[in-house]
């Protein structure tokens, strides 16, 4: 496992990351908690020390998941985790109003909420789930990180980007006010290096680079003859004829990188993420050993060379599947 800076914070975390919303026992349907916990422990011994979760996976599920499995790692797991949107709206609209969102006491109070779930003193890393730049000026967020740091319950702050929106972060990190932003960014999805990167590169922002596999589809698992369990919400992310075109296009991604093995496409979306220098960790989900596996090789194997990497910006996709 490498090991790469978070930013100012000057934290050092490995490359890849646990996302730990799968392991919440809600919308992705199948984890059970000791299947959990053993996917938590194959990735710390595996040298990962850095797990994202959220106060929203499994309303608190995931959190206390987390909690234990870092519990028995002795404490050296960098844990970061969110604020939910008390509207419970994702993605944040534009006209939503932060007083129904993200309003001082309701930031303070989901703090204390997670750290009862983490069992921790400390949260190394706070998020705001969702973000809208009209809210950039306000004082209500800016109050309840300083409050939250000054008595020590957070060491570090950021916001973890709506769907596909990067460009949206950008006037945040400008502020000087958050460390990290949590973005989507994969093969299909490339936008953030127009204008978020360079942003984060310049004010040394730490990234979260989120959904390597586009919920699935990087990894050459989906055609369409996949069926996903009853309630599992990849059935709505993946409805219509969504299947075959990404089934379509990860062929067209192999055929032009000279590779015949569909497996291979875990490696290549994993590696893709790891060749942005912005990047700080990549945190896809992990729900098995043998994710956990094969996520760490992909460490090992390093980034992807120039001409590869040429390759795949033909391939970028601009569509929103959450929509």
């Amino acid at each position: 496992m490498k090991y790469r800076k978070l930013g100012r914070t000057g934290l050092e975390v490995s490359e890849i990351g646990y996302g730990a919303w799968g392991i919440s026992g809600k919308q992705w349907i199948g984890a059970t908690d000791d299947g959990s916990l053993a996917a938590l422990r194959k990735a710390i011994d595996s040298g990962l020390n850095f797990i994202d979760t959220a106060l929203a996976y499994g309303d608190g599920k995931s959190e206390e998941l987390v909690g234990q499995a870092v519990a028995e790692a002795g404490g050296r797991i960098h844990i970061a985790t969110k604020v939910p949107p008390m509207n419970r709206v994702w993605p944040a609209k534009p006209e939503s109003a932060l007083e129904d969102v993200f309003p001082y006491q309701y930031i303070i109070d989901c703090t204390e909420t997670s750290l009862r779930n983490l069992k921790v003193e400390s949260i190394d890393l706070q998020q705001l789930h969702v973000w809208n730049p009209a809210w950039v000026g306000r004082e209500e967020w800016r109050r309840a990180f300083e409050d939250l740091k000054a008595a020590g319950k957070v060491r570090y702050f950021g916001i973890s980007i709506n769907d596909h929106q990067p460009e949206t972060g950008v006037g945040m990190i400008e502020t000087g006010l958050i460390d990290t932003v949590q973005v989507i960014y994969n093969v299909f999805d490339q936008t953030p290096e127009k204008a978020l990167f360079p942003a984060c590169l310049a004010h040394n922002i730490g990234v979260l680079a989120r959904v390597p596999f586009d919920e699935g589809s990087l990894t050459g698992k989906i055609d369409e003859s996949t069926v996903f369990p009853e309630g599992d919400f990849r059935n709505y992310y993946f409805r219509d004829d969504r299947k075959k075109q990404v089934a379509e296009r990860v062929a067209a991604i192999l055929k032009d990188l000279g590779i015949v093995e569909t497996s291979a496409m875990a490696a290549v979306a994993m590696r893709f993420c790891l060749s942005s220098p912005a990047v700080s960790t990549v945190i896809p989900g992990m729900r098995s050993i043998a994710s956990v596996e094969s996520n760490v090789r992909s460490s090992d194997l390093g980034g992807l060379t120039a001409a590869e990497l040429l390759v795949l910006k033909k391939h970028a996709w601009d569509r929103n599947f959450y929509a």
